[in-house]
């Protein structure tokens, strides 16, 4: 711990007394807020494991119709298919606040057709990947939504972690430490300012004596 640079005054002392009590304050309402965001990260962590292990196993079953398309169709004749597609996609992206942390809100517009391909000359294994891989795009949107927020949320557990300790382990004993030095000298200066009181009163009656003597 170390003393703040700081005059030894009654004033100083009162000071630092508000200070202490603002700095306990702050790191209380800093410790809420960093229980709250843990439970809030928390939350949105057992859904990234959710929707991951739903988009991995949708993705495998996508993996499975385009490789039993491939058998049946050259990779030619996919690439030619595919290329004729309409879809075109707009991502909108907007902030909500979270506890006071912005994180993302992605919003997907979609036009075209994704399959503008004669049925007649492609596999059935790719119309059904198609349309797997249309089915799942929300939940894979949703999935990099709550992860950008798990991130953004893990940072400000990190900068509110740090802001707690600082307070708790530094900032606050500094005070403490500074207010019983203060404290310690202003009794000090106190004492002092007592004995010479003392001593003048008796040299003033010590010459009252000597007057009276004489």
């Amino acid at each position: 711990m170390a003393i703040i640079k700081v005059n030894p005054t009654r004033m100083n002392l009162l000071l630092l007394k508000k200070q202490v009590k603002t700095a306990k304050r702050g790191h209380k309402l800093l410790k809420d807020k960093r229980d709250g965001l843990m439970k809030t990260f928390m939350e949105i962590i057992r859904d990234v494991k959710r929707l991951r292990n739903k988009v991995e196993e949708e993705i495998g079953t996508v993996f499975q119709h385009f490789l039993k398309a491939s058998s049946t169709m050259g990779k030619t004749e996919i690439e030619n298919a595919l290329f004729l597609t309409t879809a075109k996609l707009s991502l909108e992206v907007n902030t909500k606040n979270v506890m006071s942390v912005h994180v993302p809100k992605f919003k997907a517009n979609f036009s075209g057709k994704v399959k503008t391909f004669s049925p007649f000359f492609t596999s059935g294994e790719l119309d059904l990947a198609l349309d797997k891989l249309q089915e799942i795009f929300p939940i894979l949107l949703n999935l990099a939504e709550i992860e950008k927020a798990a991130e953004s949320l893990a940072e400000e557990i990190e900068k509110t972690r740090r802001r707690v300790n600082a307070l708790e382990y530094r900032r606050i004993p500094d005070l403490k430490d500074t207010l019983r030095f203060i404290t310690m000298k202003l009794e000090e200066m106190t004492r002092d300012s007592l004995v010479s009181v003392m001593r003048i009163k008796k040299m003033i009656e010590e010459k009252e004596q000597i007057k009276s003597i004489n």
